[in-house]
């Protein structure tokens, strides 16, 4: 059989979309196939959509075969599909995913389109990240391999460690490191922030399952609530968080309240694959 989808990505985090009622269930080894950037098609990850009981819905299957619980860039990426292939209706509406449902707005103008979307309340219970801990984790020391840093954790539905402190050059040792440490329930993204100024931070994400990506949504709503956590940034006013494949405007309100991400979402191409 051909296996239909289409290639879209938010800031440089690729995707290929895929109508989960039109073809069998994707699984790790489909995944692993489809997300190959050589012998494959490539991408971060597949993103399963349509309309489940008349609702619409994502389902994420990173590159390597694992189930993420949520992903915010490809959150964007399968709003503008729906709007697109006009399985809604309306530019705002509401998706399922296993990390609960979240509202999107589509706006769509000739320089391109852009999704505001409603991100989970944060959580900051340490229990939600950490195999063993009371209260929260915030800027607390942390050590690997005989180095100390400080890390906030930070659950966005999917578990965050964000650093604030500088590693050099060694993110690429440390991600990796961090993201499979035995204190973490079920791994964690990795965020490795640094600000320009208060209004500006700088972010690369280490991401569970993929590697380094060029923007990672949730990673970005966990940089930005650990700022604001940490008095590094304001409550209620917007962060421009820049990541390698651009920026994305984050709104961190009270405690408790939904966290808007705001950011492009493009459709690519689309084929099939004979499978």
């Amino acid at each position: 059989m051909r296996y239909a989808f289409a290639k879209y990505e938010g800031l440089g985090n690729d995707f290929l979309v895929v109508e989960q009622a039109r073809f069998p269930r994707v699984t790790a080894a489909l995944a692993q196939r489809l997300c190959d950037r050589h012998f494959g098609v490539g991408a971060d990850g597949v993103l399963l959509t349509g309309l489940r009981d008349g609702r619409p819905f994502m389902e994420v299957v990173n590159a390597d075969g694992s189930t993420p619980e949520m992903c915010g860039n490809g959150l964007r990426c399968v709003a503008l599909y729906l709007v697109e292939r006009e399985l809604v209706r309306e530019l705002a509406f509401e998706v399922s995913t296993d990390a609960g449902p979240h509202t999107v707005r589509v706006t769509r103008d000739r320089e391109g389109a852009t999704v505001e979307v409603q991100m989970r309340a944060a959580s900051l219970r340490a229990a939600d990240v950490l195999r063993e801990g009371e209260g929260s984790f915030i800027d607390q020391p942390f050590t690997v391999d005989g180095r100390s840093f400080h890390v906030t954790t930070v659950s966005m539905g999917n578990p965050h460690a964000v650093l604030f402190d500088d590693v050099g050059g060694d993110m690429a040792q440390l991600g990796p490191r961090i993201e499979k440490d035995a204190r973490f329930a079920a791994g964690a993204n990795v965020g490795f922030a640094r600000f320009r100024d208060r209004e500006n931070l700088d972010l690369t994400v280490w991401e569970r399952g993929v590697g380094f990506t060029l923007a990672c949504g949730t990673g970005a709503c966990a940089a930005a609530v650990a700022a604001v956590e940490t008095g590094r940034a304001a409550r209620g006013e917007p962060l421009h968080v820049h990541l390698p494949g651009g920026p994305l405007r984050i709104l961190v309100g009270e405690h408790g309240e939904p966290i808007s991400m705001t950011g492009p979402a493009r459709a690519v191409f689309e084929g099939s694959l004979e499978l």
